[in-house]
Protein backbone atom coordinates (compact mmCIF):
# COMPACT_ATOMS: atom_id res chain seq x y z
CA UNK A 1 0.00 0.00 0.00
CA UNK A 2 2.86 2.28 0.46
CA UNK A 3 4.29 1.87 -2.69
CA UNK A 4 0.79 2.63 -3.78
CA UNK A 5 0.75 5.45 -2.50
CA UNK A 6 3.92 7.12 -3.51
CA UNK A 7 3.22 6.17 -7.51
CA UNK A 8 0.05 8.26 -6.83
CA UNK A 9 1.90 10.83 -5.44
CA UNK A 10 4.46 10.76 -8.54
CA UNK A 11 1.78 10.32 -10.95
CA UNK A 12 -0.28 13.38 -9.64
CA UNK A 13 2.60 15.38 -9.33
CA UNK A 14 4.59 14.71 -12.59
CA UNK A 15 1.15 15.54 -15.01
CA UNK A 16 -0.26 18.62 -12.79
CA UNK A 17 0.01 22.01 -12.76
CA UNK A 18 -0.10 24.90 -10.46
CA UNK A 19 -2.84 26.96 -10.42
CA UNK A 20 -2.82 29.25 -13.24
CA UNK A 21 -3.20 32.91 -11.40
CA UNK A 22 -2.03 36.00 -13.31
CA UNK A 23 -2.90 39.26 -13.13
CA UNK A 24 -6.28 38.96 -14.28
CA UNK A 25 -6.57 36.40 -12.51
CA UNK A 26 -5.45 37.01 -9.08
CA UNK A 27 -7.67 35.32 -6.99
CA UNK A 28 -8.00 31.50 -6.50
CA UNK A 29 -10.95 29.53 -4.69
CA UNK A 30 -10.40 25.70 -4.80
CA UNK A 31 -11.80 22.58 -2.44
CA UNK A 32 -10.61 19.29 -1.72
CA UNK A 33 -11.11 16.09 -0.09
CA UNK A 34 -7.72 13.62 0.69
CA UNK A 35 -6.58 11.60 3.65
CA UNK A 36 -4.43 12.43 6.50
CA UNK A 37 -0.97 10.46 7.32
CA UNK A 38 -0.39 10.42 10.92
CA UNK A 39 3.33 10.58 12.54
CA UNK A 40 4.29 10.35 16.40
CA UNK A 41 5.00 8.04 19.18
CA UNK A 42 3.16 5.34 17.75
CA UNK A 43 4.00 5.49 13.85
CA UNK A 44 7.01 6.31 13.07
CA UNK A 45 7.20 6.32 8.91
CA UNK A 46 4.85 8.38 6.49
CA UNK A 47 3.12 6.88 3.97
CA UNK A 48 1.79 4.04 6.14
CA UNK A 49 -1.95 3.18 4.89
CA UNK A 50 -3.03 1.85 8.14
CA UNK A 51 -2.88 5.71 9.56
CA UNK A 52 -5.17 6.90 6.83
CA UNK A 53 -8.30 8.77 7.35
CA UNK A 54 -10.11 11.13 5.25
CA UNK A 55 -10.11 14.99 5.03
CA UNK A 56 -11.52 17.85 3.47
CA UNK A 57 -10.93 21.62 3.38
CA UNK A 58 -10.40 24.59 1.00
CA UNK A 59 -8.12 27.05 0.00
CA UNK A 60 -8.21 30.48 -0.95
CA UNK A 61 -4.95 31.97 -3.11
CA UNK A 62 -3.76 35.43 -4.40
CA UNK A 63 -1.36 36.38 -7.09
CA UNK A 64 1.80 38.15 -5.63
CA UNK A 65 4.04 38.22 -9.40
CA UNK A 66 5.12 35.49 -11.68
CA UNK A 67 7.33 34.10 -9.03
CA UNK A 68 4.80 33.93 -6.05
CA UNK A 69 1.20 33.61 -4.40
CA UNK A 70 0.32 33.81 -1.16
CA UNK A 71 -2.44 31.57 0.11
CA UNK A 72 -4.59 30.18 2.99
CA UNK A 73 -5.63 26.99 3.51
CA UNK A 74 -7.83 24.81 6.01
CA UNK A 75 -8.50 21.07 6.83
CA UNK A 76 -11.01 19.13 8.45
CA UNK A 77 -11.08 15.44 9.40
CA UNK A 78 -9.37 12.25 11.04
CA UNK A 79 -6.39 11.75 12.18
CA UNK A 80 -5.19 8.53 14.30
CA UNK A 81 -2.99 4.89 14.32
CA UNK A 82 -4.95 2.04 14.64
CA UNK A 83 -3.27 -1.04 15.70
CA UNK A 84 -5.04 -4.58 16.35
CA UNK A 85 -2.58 -5.25 19.63
CA UNK A 86 -1.06 -2.81 20.61
CA UNK A 87 -1.96 1.31 21.70
CA UNK A 88 -3.96 3.27 19.43
CA UNK A 89 -5.75 6.50 19.07
CA UNK A 90 -8.38 8.29 17.30
CA UNK A 91 -8.77 12.02 17.32
CA UNK A 92 -10.32 15.20 14.55
CA UNK A 93 -8.05 17.45 13.49
CA UNK A 94 -8.61 20.60 12.54
CA UNK A 95 -5.45 23.03 11.00
CA UNK A 96 -5.30 26.03 9.22
CA UNK A 97 -2.25 27.72 7.96
CA UNK A 98 -1.14 30.70 5.57
CA UNK A 99 1.37 29.68 2.60
CA UNK A 100 3.78 31.23 0.72
CA UNK A 101 4.30 29.53 -2.60
CA UNK A 102 7.32 29.53 -5.24
CA UNK A 103 5.62 29.02 -8.68
CA UNK A 104 7.98 26.86 -11.39
CA UNK A 105 5.12 28.63 -13.99
CA UNK A 106 7.46 32.00 -13.80
CA UNK A 107 8.24 32.35 -17.28
CA UNK A 108 11.81 31.46 -16.98
CA UNK A 109 11.51 27.91 -15.34
CA UNK A 110 7.97 26.78 -17.32
CA UNK A 111 5.40 29.38 -19.24
CA UNK A 112 3.16 31.47 -16.52
CA UNK A 113 0.94 30.90 -18.78
CA UNK A 114 1.08 26.58 -19.49
CA UNK A 115 -1.45 24.48 -18.12
CA UNK A 116 0.99 22.59 -16.11
CA UNK A 117 2.51 24.76 -13.51
CA UNK A 118 4.34 23.23 -9.85
CA UNK A 119 4.81 24.62 -7.02
CA UNK A 120 6.44 24.52 -3.76
CA UNK A 121 5.31 26.23 -0.51
CA UNK A 122 6.44 26.96 3.31
CA UNK A 123 3.54 28.33 6.04
CA UNK A 124 3.00 28.66 9.25
CA UNK A 125 -0.23 27.88 11.58
CA UNK A 126 -2.00 26.06 13.65
CA UNK A 127 -3.34 23.05 14.40
CA UNK A 128 -6.55 22.11 16.89
CA UNK A 129 -6.85 18.60 18.07
CA UNK A 130 -10.06 17.00 19.41
CA UNK A 131 -9.07 13.62 20.85
CA UNK A 132 -11.66 10.78 19.99
CA UNK A 133 -10.29 7.85 22.36
CA UNK A 134 -7.54 6.06 23.20
CA UNK A 135 -7.29 2.23 23.43
CA UNK A 136 -4.26 2.00 25.88
CA UNK A 137 -4.86 1.98 29.88
CA UNK A 138 -1.05 3.33 29.87
CA UNK A 139 -2.08 6.40 27.63
CA UNK A 140 -2.56 9.41 29.25
CA UNK A 141 -5.74 11.04 28.82
CA UNK A 142 -5.72 14.16 26.41
CA UNK A 143 -8.01 17.17 26.00
CA UNK A 144 -8.68 19.13 23.41
CA UNK A 145 -5.67 21.93 22.51
CA UNK A 146 -4.52 23.80 19.72
CA UNK A 147 -0.71 23.77 18.85
CA UNK A 148 1.26 25.82 16.60
CA UNK A 149 1.73 24.52 13.32
CA UNK A 150 4.85 25.10 10.86
CA UNK A 151 3.87 23.62 7.18
CA UNK A 152 5.86 22.99 3.92
CA UNK A 153 4.86 21.28 1.19
CA UNK A 154 4.58 21.00 -2.95
CA UNK A 155 1.67 20.64 -5.71
CA UNK A 156 0.46 21.14 -8.78
CA UNK A 157 -2.81 22.22 -10.82
CA UNK A 158 -3.93 21.14 -14.49
CA UNK A 159 -6.47 23.92 -15.78
CA UNK A 160 -8.84 22.18 -17.85
CA UNK A 161 -10.55 25.68 -18.81
CA UNK A 162 -9.70 28.93 -18.07
CA UNK A 163 -11.16 29.54 -15.08
CA UNK A 164 -11.26 25.88 -14.01
CA UNK A 165 -8.41 23.21 -12.97
CA UNK A 166 -7.80 19.75 -10.75
CA UNK A 167 -5.34 20.34 -8.06
CA UNK A 168 -3.28 18.28 -5.67
CA UNK A 169 -1.61 19.55 -2.62
CA UNK A 170 1.31 17.54 -0.25
CA UNK A 171 1.23 19.32 3.00
CA UNK A 172 3.46 18.43 6.00
CA UNK A 173 2.72 20.02 9.18
CA UNK A 174 4.86 19.90 12.21
CA UNK A 175 3.45 20.65 15.34
CA UNK A 176 4.71 22.05 18.93
CA UNK A 177 2.80 19.10 20.87
CA UNK A 178 3.82 16.03 21.62
CA UNK A 179 0.80 14.02 23.21
CA UNK A 180 -2.20 14.08 21.38
CA UNK A 181 -1.41 10.42 20.56
CA UNK A 182 -1.60 9.90 24.21
CA UNK A 183 2.14 9.57 24.92
CA UNK A 184 4.77 11.99 24.83
CA UNK A 185 8.58 11.69 24.31
CA UNK A 186 8.89 8.79 22.55
CA UNK A 187 11.21 7.91 19.74
CA UNK A 188 8.41 10.07 17.57
CA UNK A 189 9.53 13.32 18.59
CA UNK A 190 6.80 16.11 18.25
CA UNK A 191 3.04 15.28 16.69
CA UNK A 192 3.31 15.70 12.69
CA UNK A 193 1.07 14.84 9.72
CA UNK A 194 0.65 14.98 6.15
CA UNK A 195 -2.12 15.63 3.99
CA UNK A 196 -2.75 14.27 0.79
CA UNK A 197 -5.48 16.51 -1.45
CA UNK A 198 -7.29 16.28 -4.37
CA UNK A 199 -9.33 18.89 -5.17
CA UNK A 200 -10.45 21.51 -8.06
CA UNK A 201 -9.88 25.39 -8.48
CA UNK A 202 -11.80 28.40 -9.51
CA UNK A 203 -9.90 31.32 -10.58
CA UNK A 204 -11.91 34.70 -10.42
CA UNK A 205 -11.41 37.22 -13.70
CA UNK A 206 -11.92 37.25 -17.14
CA UNK A 207 -9.28 37.11 -19.71
CA UNK A 208 -8.79 40.24 -22.35
CA UNK A 209 -7.31 38.75 -25.57
CA UNK A 210 -7.61 41.20 -28.05
CA UNK A 211 -6.05 39.84 -30.84
CA UNK A 212 -7.56 36.63 -30.37
CA UNK A 213 -4.60 34.31 -29.96
CA UNK A 214 -4.72 32.49 -26.76
CA UNK A 215 -2.59 35.03 -24.75
CA UNK A 216 -4.25 37.64 -22.30
CA UNK A 217 -3.51 41.49 -23.40
CA UNK A 218 -1.56 41.71 -19.99
CA UNK A 219 1.34 38.97 -20.78
CA UNK A 220 1.23 39.64 -24.74
CA UNK A 221 4.29 41.14 -26.01
CA UNK A 222 2.61 41.64 -29.04
CA UNK A 223 -1.14 42.44 -28.82
CA UNK A 224 -1.16 43.08 -32.66
CA UNK A 225 -0.57 39.65 -34.01
CA UNK A 226 -2.12 39.32 -37.11
CA UNK A 227 -5.52 37.05 -36.96
CA UNK A 228 -4.55 33.39 -38.06
CA UNK A 229 -0.57 33.69 -36.74
CA UNK A 230 0.61 30.97 -34.60
CA UNK A 231 1.81 32.64 -31.32
CA UNK A 232 4.67 31.89 -28.85
CA UNK A 233 3.99 32.23 -24.94
CA UNK A 234 4.32 35.69 -24.97
CA UNK A 235 1.59 36.12 -27.80
CA UNK A 236 4.07 36.91 -30.43
CA UNK A 237 4.44 35.30 -33.81
CA UNK A 238 5.77 31.59 -34.04
CA UNK A 239 9.79 31.61 -35.06
CA UNK A 240 10.57 27.88 -35.29
CA UNK A 241 14.28 28.34 -36.52
CA UNK A 242 14.61 31.17 -33.67
CA UNK A 243 16.07 34.26 -36.74
CA UNK A 244 14.38 36.62 -35.50
CA UNK A 245 11.75 36.76 -38.05
CA UNK A 246 7.99 35.59 -37.88
CA UNK A 247 6.93 32.33 -39.60
CA UNK A 248 4.50 33.98 -41.27
CA UNK A 249 6.91 36.80 -42.67
CA UNK A 250 9.67 33.93 -43.28
CA UNK A 251 10.22 32.21 -46.33
CA UNK A 252 12.18 29.62 -44.81
CA UNK A 253 10.77 29.14 -40.95
CA UNK A 254 12.55 26.15 -40.59
CA UNK A 255 16.07 27.39 -41.46
CA UNK A 256 17.60 30.44 -39.54
CA UNK A 257 18.48 32.96 -41.91
CA UNK A 258 18.83 37.22 -42.21
CA UNK A 259 16.39 39.80 -42.47
CA UNK A 260 17.71 41.12 -46.18
CA UNK A 261 16.78 37.69 -47.42
CA UNK A 262 13.08 37.29 -45.74
CA UNK A 263 14.36 35.24 -43.53
CA UNK A 264 16.42 32.05 -45.49
CA UNK A 265 20.06 31.73 -45.31
CA UNK A 266 23.00 32.80 -46.25
CA UNK A 267 25.55 30.81 -44.68
CA UNK A 268 28.62 32.52 -46.60
CA UNK A 269 26.91 35.88 -45.86
CA UNK A 270 27.42 36.94 -49.73
CA UNK A 271 23.90 38.29 -50.37
CA UNK A 272 22.96 35.11 -51.84
CA UNK A 273 20.40 32.22 -50.49
CA UNK A 274 21.61 28.80 -50.08
CA UNK A 275 18.85 27.89 -52.08
CA UNK A 276 20.46 30.19 -55.16
CA UNK A 277 24.36 29.48 -54.24
CA UNK A 278 26.19 27.22 -56.29
CA UNK A 279 28.57 27.66 -53.83
CA UNK A 280 26.63 27.90 -50.24
CA UNK A 281 29.91 27.75 -48.27
CA UNK A 282 32.18 29.72 -50.05
CA UNK A 283 31.66 33.82 -49.95
CA UNK A 284 31.33 34.55 -53.31
CA UNK A 285 29.62 36.64 -56.32
CA UNK A 286 26.19 37.21 -58.18
CA UNK A 287 27.61 37.09 -61.34
CA UNK A 288 29.31 34.12 -60.13
CA UNK A 289 25.95 32.56 -58.86
CA UNK A 290 27.55 32.47 -55.84
CA UNK A 291 30.79 31.30 -56.55
CA UNK A 292 34.12 33.20 -55.51
CA UNK A 293 35.60 34.83 -58.26
CA UNK A 294 39.18 35.57 -56.56
CA UNK A 295 40.91 37.40 -59.61
CA UNK A 296 37.36 38.99 -60.57
CA UNK A 297 38.45 37.58 -64.21
CA UNK A 298 34.71 36.54 -64.56
CA UNK A 299 35.66 33.01 -64.28
CA UNK A 300 34.84 30.80 -61.04
CA UNK A 301 37.64 29.64 -58.88
CA UNK A 302 36.14 25.97 -59.53
CA UNK A 303 36.72 26.49 -62.99
CA UNK A 304 39.48 28.42 -62.92
CA UNK A 305 42.72 26.81 -63.60
CA UNK A 306 45.00 29.65 -62.45
CA UNK A 307 42.71 31.31 -59.69
CA UNK A 308 44.50 34.44 -58.03
CA UNK A 309 45.18 35.99 -61.70
CA UNK A 310 42.60 37.38 -63.73
CA UNK A 311 42.74 35.70 -67.27
CA UNK A 312 40.94 34.39 -70.07
CA UNK A 313 38.74 31.90 -70.80
CA UNK A 314 41.15 31.02 -74.01
CA UNK A 315 43.32 29.61 -71.35
CA UNK A 316 41.02 28.47 -68.69
CA UNK A 317 41.21 31.68 -66.59
CA UNK A 318 44.83 32.01 -66.85
CA UNK A 319 46.78 35.12 -68.22
CA UNK A 320 48.27 36.42 -71.20
CA UNK A 321 49.71 39.54 -70.02
CA UNK A 322 51.19 40.69 -73.27
CA UNK A 323 48.05 39.54 -75.82
CA UNK A 324 50.26 37.39 -78.31
CA UNK A 325 47.87 34.28 -77.61
CA UNK A 326 50.64 32.52 -75.44
CA UNK A 327 49.18 31.87 -71.94
CA UNK A 328 51.87 33.15 -69.38
CA UNK A 329 53.06 30.36 -67.86
CA UNK A 330 54.01 29.16 -71.34
CA UNK A 331 55.79 32.57 -72.72
CA UNK A 332 59.43 32.91 -71.80
CA UNK A 333 58.60 36.86 -72.59
CA UNK A 334 55.25 37.31 -70.80
CA UNK A 335 55.07 41.26 -70.35
CA UNK A 336 56.29 41.43 -74.20
CA UNK A 337 54.21 40.32 -77.19
CA UNK A 338 55.97 37.98 -79.10
CA UNK A 339 55.95 34.64 -81.42
CA UNK A 340 55.30 31.14 -81.05
CA UNK A 341 58.63 29.82 -82.79
CA UNK A 342 60.78 32.00 -79.75
CA UNK A 343 58.24 30.94 -76.86
CA UNK A 344 56.33 34.28 -77.00
CA UNK A 345 59.42 36.43 -76.70
CA UNK A 346 59.84 39.28 -79.50
CA UNK A 347 62.84 39.38 -82.76
CA UNK A 348 62.75 43.21 -82.84
CA UNK A 349 65.39 42.91 -85.84
CA UNK A 350 63.84 39.61 -87.56
CA UNK A 351 67.45 37.90 -87.26
CA UNK A 352 65.70 34.46 -85.50
CA UNK A 353 67.19 35.38 -82.11
CA UNK A 354 64.78 36.56 -79.52
CA UNK A 355 65.25 39.76 -78.11
CA UNK A 356 65.79 38.34 -74.60
CA UNK A 357 69.13 36.47 -75.65
CA UNK A 358 69.79 39.03 -78.63
CA UNK A 359 73.08 41.35 -77.71
CA UNK A 360 72.12 43.53 -80.76
CA UNK A 361 68.43 43.32 -80.34
CA UNK A 362 68.01 46.39 -83.10
CA UNK A 363 70.60 45.20 -85.36
CA UNK A 364 70.42 41.77 -87.51
CA UNK A 365 72.91 39.38 -86.62
CA UNK A 366 74.30 35.74 -86.36
CA UNK A 367 73.73 33.19 -83.43
CA UNK A 368 77.55 32.94 -82.98
CA UNK A 369 77.78 36.42 -81.85
CA UNK A 370 74.85 35.81 -79.68
CA UNK A 371 72.84 38.24 -82.08
CA UNK A 372 74.68 40.74 -83.21
CA UNK A 373 76.44 41.43 -86.58
CA UNK A 374 78.95 39.00 -87.78
CA UNK A 375 83.17 40.95 -86.60
CA UNK A 376 85.07 40.43 -90.36
CA UNK A 377 87.82 38.04 -89.74
CA UNK A 378 90.02 40.98 -91.23
CA UNK A 379 89.17 43.09 -88.07
CA UNK A 380 89.63 40.45 -85.85
CA UNK A 381 92.96 40.04 -87.41
CA UNK A 382 93.93 43.78 -86.39
CA UNK A 383 92.66 43.38 -82.84
CA UNK A 384 94.71 40.14 -82.51
CA UNK A 385 97.57 41.93 -83.32
CA UNK A 386 96.92 44.99 -81.32
CA UNK A 387 97.76 42.64 -78.25
CA UNK A 388 101.43 42.87 -78.69
CA UNK A 389 101.44 45.45 -81.37
CA UNK A 390 100.47 48.41 -78.96
CA UNK A 391 103.61 49.31 -77.00
CA UNK A 392 104.20 51.97 -74.34
CA UNK A 393 107.05 53.31 -72.75
CA UNK A 394 108.34 51.68 -69.69
CA UNK A 395 106.01 52.59 -66.50
CA UNK A 396 104.60 55.07 -68.46
CA UNK A 397 101.42 55.62 -70.37
CA UNK A 398 102.89 57.17 -73.55
CA UNK A 399 102.48 55.53 -76.28
CA UNK A 400 105.68 54.19 -78.59
CA UNK A 401 105.48 55.44 -82.37
CA UNK A 402 105.61 51.79 -83.31
CA UNK A 403 102.46 51.30 -82.13
CA UNK A 404 100.72 54.30 -84.74
CA UNK A 405 100.10 52.21 -87.51
CA UNK A 406 97.83 49.10 -85.75
CA UNK A 407 96.00 51.91 -83.74
CA UNK A 408 95.69 53.66 -87.31
CA UNK A 409 94.02 50.34 -88.57
CA UNK A 410 91.49 50.11 -85.60
CA UNK A 411 90.81 53.93 -86.61
CA UNK A 412 89.85 53.15 -89.73
CA UNK A 413 87.78 49.94 -88.74
CA UNK A 414 86.00 51.97 -86.47
CA UNK A 415 85.11 54.49 -89.24
CA UNK A 416 84.06 51.99 -91.51
CA UNK A 417 81.84 50.45 -89.20
CA UNK A 418 79.49 52.96 -87.91
CA UNK A 419 78.14 50.80 -85.94
CA UNK A 420 80.84 49.34 -83.71
CA UNK A 421 81.41 50.59 -80.02
CA UNK A 422 84.54 49.46 -79.06
CA UNK A 423 85.66 48.65 -75.62
CA UNK A 424 89.60 49.46 -74.50
CA UNK A 425 90.60 47.06 -72.04
CA UNK A 426 94.24 48.04 -70.31
CA UNK A 427 95.99 44.63 -68.37
CA UNK A 428 99.33 44.84 -66.73
CA UNK A 429 101.88 41.97 -65.50
CA UNK A 430 102.81 41.52 -61.53
CA UNK A 431 105.80 43.47 -61.66
CA UNK A 432 105.48 46.12 -59.13
CA UNK A 433 102.96 47.86 -56.71
CA UNK A 434 99.59 46.36 -57.32
CA UNK A 435 97.76 49.87 -57.52
CA UNK A 436 100.00 51.58 -59.26
CA UNK A 437 99.72 48.88 -61.57
CA UNK A 438 95.81 49.08 -61.52
CA UNK A 439 96.14 53.51 -62.08
CA UNK A 440 98.75 52.81 -64.75
CA UNK A 441 96.39 50.28 -66.62
CA UNK A 442 93.74 53.30 -66.60
CA UNK A 443 95.86 55.58 -68.45
CA UNK A 444 97.40 53.59 -71.12
CA UNK A 445 93.71 52.22 -71.65
CA UNK A 446 92.73 56.00 -71.33
CA UNK A 447 95.65 57.10 -73.66
CA UNK A 448 94.56 54.47 -76.15
CA UNK A 449 91.28 56.30 -76.39
CA UNK A 450 92.74 59.69 -76.63
CA UNK A 451 94.43 58.52 -80.12
CA UNK A 452 91.68 57.33 -81.83
CA UNK A 453 89.74 60.20 -80.64
CA UNK A 454 92.05 62.87 -82.75
CA UNK A 455 91.83 60.05 -85.84
CA UNK A 456 88.22 61.50 -86.03
CA UNK A 457 86.39 58.53 -83.92
CA UNK A 458 83.36 60.11 -81.68
CA UNK A 459 84.60 59.61 -78.43
CA UNK A 460 81.08 58.35 -77.38
CA UNK A 461 81.98 55.07 -79.04
CA UNK A 462 84.97 54.39 -76.95
CA UNK A 463 85.07 53.50 -73.17
CA UNK A 464 88.50 52.59 -71.50
CA UNK A 465 88.71 50.77 -68.47
CA UNK A 466 91.93 49.35 -66.91
CA UNK A 467 92.70 46.14 -65.09
CA UNK A 468 96.02 46.37 -63.08
CA UNK A 469 97.40 42.85 -63.66
CA UNK A 470 93.46 41.08 -62.34
CA UNK A 471 93.13 39.52 -65.98
CA UNK A 472 96.60 37.81 -66.67
CA UNK A 473 96.79 36.25 -70.17
CA UNK A 474 98.90 33.63 -69.27
CA UNK A 475 98.64 31.88 -65.75
CA UNK A 476 102.12 32.88 -65.07
CA UNK A 477 103.78 36.21 -64.44
CA UNK A 478 107.48 34.28 -63.95
CA UNK A 479 108.73 34.40 -67.04
CA UNK A 480 109.43 37.50 -69.53
CA UNK A 481 107.58 35.56 -72.27
CA UNK A 482 104.62 35.59 -69.92
CA UNK A 483 104.53 38.90 -68.18
CA UNK A 484 104.85 40.19 -72.07
CA UNK A 485 101.55 39.05 -73.18
CA UNK A 486 100.09 39.82 -70.00
CA UNK A 487 101.23 43.73 -70.70
CA UNK A 488 98.24 43.95 -73.17
CA UNK A 489 95.76 45.85 -74.24
CA UNK A 490 92.44 44.53 -75.63
CA UNK A 491 89.45 45.61 -78.17
CA UNK A 492 85.86 44.51 -77.88
CA UNK A 493 83.39 45.60 -80.13
CA UNK A 494 80.02 46.42 -78.82
CA UNK A 495 76.70 47.38 -80.54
Amino acid sequence: MKIGILSLFAILFISGSSYGQTADQRIGIGAHLGISDYYGDLNTQFFNIGTARNQGGITLSYYLNSMFDVAASCTYGGIGFNQTQGPSFSANLFQANAQLRFKFANGMMLSESSKIQPFVFVGAGIADWASVGLNDKFAKATVPQTDLLWSGGLGATYLLLDNWGINYTLLYGYTNGDSKDGYSGFSGGHDQFMIHQLGIVYLIGKVTDSDGDGVSDKKDKCPDTPAGVAVNENGCAEDRDGDGIADHLDKCPDEAGVEALDGCPDSDGDGITDAEDECPEVFGLLSAQGCPDTDGDGITDEDDACPEVAGIDKFDGCPDTDGDGIQDSEDDCPNIAGIKELKGCADTDGDGIADNVDKCPTIPGVDSNMGCPEIAEATKEVFKKALKGIQFESGRDVIKKSSYGILNNVADIMKENPSYKLIIEGHTDSQGDDAKNFTLSEKRALAVKNYLISKGIDGGRLTSRGFGETKPKKATNDTSSGRAENRRVEFTVEF
